[in-house]
């Protein structure tokens, strides 16, 4: 049984540091595997489309990643390795650990994502687009980055209530 765990918030210690890789020994532990569920409840409640570990008080090097629809993911990254960086694009995000704050950050449009599943079997996935800006987004909590290091025009969170269509600019909440 998964369980929805609390977001923890900026200036918490936690999110300022880099996180610490997880051994083959510690994934196949139950302990690691039940905070993998709740990561994945956690964001779903949330609601995210990424949450690392950090954002839930353990400083290890996990990340759960879920866009969109069954194809999407949810994805879990161990120990994950970003590279092959295409492009760049300013978009503005919001982070579940900085409530009601945005900012223009600027990632690559493309990227690879190297680690090992759930299972400890090797993962390797190219991405672009909101994949992509979500995985860079949740490694950069891995290293201790919040988006407030890297944005500009932060603001406050204007929620609007109306539907939005594929041609309105999105804020992403991570």
């Amino acid at each position: 049984m998964a369980y929805v765990r609390r977001i923890v918030s900026d200036p918490e210690p936690i999110l300022h540091k880099v996180a610490k890789k997880v051994s083959d020994l510690e994934l196949k532990m139950p302990l690691t595997q039940q905070l993998i569920d709740d990561m994945i409840e956690t964001m779903h409640e949330a609601p995210g489309i990424g949450l690392a570990a950090p954002q839930v008080g353990i400083g290890k090097r996990v990340i759960v990643v879920h866009v969109g629809g069954e194809d999407d993911g949810p994805y879990v990254v161990v120990n994950p390795v970003l590279d092959d960086f295409e492009g760049e694009v300013v978009a503005t995000e919001g982070c579940l650990s900085i409530p009601g704050i945005v900012g223009d950050v600027t990632r690559a449009e493309k990227c690879s994502v190297t680690g090992v599943d759930r299972a400890g079997r090797k993962f390797h996935l190219e991405t672009e687009g909101l994949l992509a800006r979500c995985f860079q987004h949740e490694v950069d909590h891995l290293d201790g980055v919040l988006i407030t290091d890297k944005a500009v025009n932060i603001r406050e969170a204007i929620h609007v209530e109306a539907e939005a269509t594929a041609d309105d600019e999105a804020t992403v909440e991570i």
